[in-house]
């Protein structure tokens, strides 16, 4: 049996760096903790015994785990899951991984040394290594996946149908004319993206309307990096009359952009986003957008996660939300010629 003292040797640490590991991963080095983590996940070595240990020695505390903690999209997620995590004596962490694997296992590791009982996964990615001929509930945590889907039977998850939703506001841009639609995709390898690009594309093909690769360009969910994608864009000879953004941000980033290049909004091109924050019905013109239910989505992560953190094993389910079309003054017409 795997113990201490084997996984000392494989990652070649002491014994006592192992156990700080387990017990108090702040104190070690970010390098030698995931050394650790990584012999760990790989030989399935679960200190007191993980699953059954978790449940019986609870610190009622929950981590959940984002990429972006200062996204506007994420505050409505995280306000509804604290509300309910208080409500049930529970108390939440928040992990700011942006986007480094590492930090995805370093928050993940709480759940393995008892410094939290469950997960909330905000994540593309599993921050544990996963034996295909066990069952997940023998080897993870309480953990509910939401927002960025991993593709691992058997998770928990919450999220919108990221492919009807594209297609709908794509479907909407169409229908007042529009044939050069340009998209601000996310992060190329997130589900997210890869699902809004597949909603855009069916929705072109669906009216005829031929894919052009050159109004693709990647946003990166990041203010800056949309700026510049829009500015490529713009910059081509024949230019596109609508801009699809993949997220609200990123649509106001382009927008910004648009009027300090001098162009009118929506007289000379379209602009939408995704995701329906705080501030969209507020920035000039007001966006129109795909709305995500933010709310929703907190309160069903903890209805999933709770019972599992009462002791019920963790169960396969895919909780699809409703999403809505919110049309504003950020669409218009398609323009002559």
């Amino acid at each position: 049996m795997t113990g201490i003292i084997e996984i000392a040797k494989a990652a070649n640490v002491s014994p006592s760096t192992v156990s700080r590991v387990i017990h108090n991963p702040e104190l070690v080095s970010e390098e030698k903790r995931n050394q650790v983590l990584e012999v760990i996940n790989r030989t399935g070595y679960t200190p007191s015994n993980l699953g059954a240990g978790l449940r019986k020695a609870k610190t009622n505390n929950l981590v959940a785990i984002i990429p972006d903690v200062t996204s506007a999209f994420n505050y409505p997620v995280i306000r509804a899951i604290e509300s309910i995590a208080l409500e049930n004596g529970y108390s939440l962490l928040l992990g700011d991984t942006q986007e480094l694997e590492s930090r995805e296992r370093s928050f993940a590791a709480m759940a393995r040394s008892r410094q939290a009982d469950g997960i909330l996964l905000f994540c593309a990615n599993l921050p544990f290594d996963i034996d295909p001929d066990t069952p997940l509930s023998e080897q993870l945590p309480p953990l509910v996946n939401a927002c960025e889907a991993i593709d691992l039977p058997g998770l928990p998850k919450v999220n919108i149908d990221n492919v009807a939703a594209a297609e709908e506001a794509v479907n909407y841009l169409i229908s007042l004319g529009h044939k050069r639609i340009a998209a601000i995709t996310g992060h190329v390898k997130s589900p997210s993206t890869q699902d809004r690009l597949k909603g855009y594309r069916y929705a072109l093909r669906g009216a005829g309307i031929q894919v052009d690769d050159a109004l693709i360009e990647a946003g990166n969910y990041g203010l800056k990096d949309a700026e510049q994608a829009t500015r490529k864009l713009m910059s081509q000879p024949n230019r596109p009359t609508a801009i699809f953004n993949f997220s609200d941000e990123m649509a106001m980033s382009c927008l910004a952009t648009l009027h300090d290049m001098g162009l009118r909004i929506p007289e000379d091109i379209s602009v939408m986003g995704f995701d329906d924050i705080s501030y969209a019905e507020y920035c000039y013109p007001a966006l129109t957008t795909v709305a995500q239910p933010m709310t929703e989505i907190g309160i069903e992560c903890m209805e999933l996660l709770l019972p599992q953190l009462n002791g019920k094993k963790m169960e396969a389910c895919n909780k699809i939300l409703p999403h809505r079309l919110m049309i504003r003054k950020s669409t218009g017409p398609a323009p002559a010629g």
